[in-house]
């Protein structure tokens, strides 16, 4: 498959530092170059939630080269599908985008008895896009 006709996901959240970071390091891991992905923040971290990085590195995920990046309209513009997790209003809305916003606890702050679950949950919700949009051959 071309690299132009896979289907690229933003997911937004308001540091970019768990949430969103979480979510592309699991799409990236489970489509592969089957999905183009990005990740931003309203207002980003100035570093990636150390719990996170542990919580990834449990499920088997380097996420330690991350940095949080700022939200663009480019990046929306450039997006099929833009998931935010609890961005609010700050979020730009473009005709002919997919938009879901999926209700997660934000870790900020968290130790990693408190990331875990939402890293499982998250897991799951990217299992389930990525069977929805990047099915895998065969």
């Amino acid at each position: 498959m071309p690299d132009t006709a896979a289907p690229s996901v933003l997911f937004v959240c308001v540091h970019n530092a768990g949430r969103s970071q979480m979510a592309a390091a699991f799409l990236t891991h489970l489509a592969g170059d089957r999905v183009r992905v990005r990740s931003a923040g309203s207002a980003p971290a100035d570093s990636v939630n150390p719990a996170v990085v542990e919580a990834m590195s449990e499920a088997g995920i380097d996420i330690t080269a991350e940095v949080p990046k700022v939200l663009t309209a480019e990046a929306v513009q450039a997006s099929d599908v833009v998931i935010t997790m609890g961005c609010g209003d700050t979020c730009p809305v473009f005709p002919g985008k997919r938009y879901l916003d999926w209700q997660l606890p934000d870790p900020a702050g968290q130790g990693v008895d408190a990331v875990r679950p939402i890293r499982d949950d998250i897991e799951k919700r990217v299992r389930a896009l990525v069977d929805e949009i990047a099915p895998a051959a065969g």
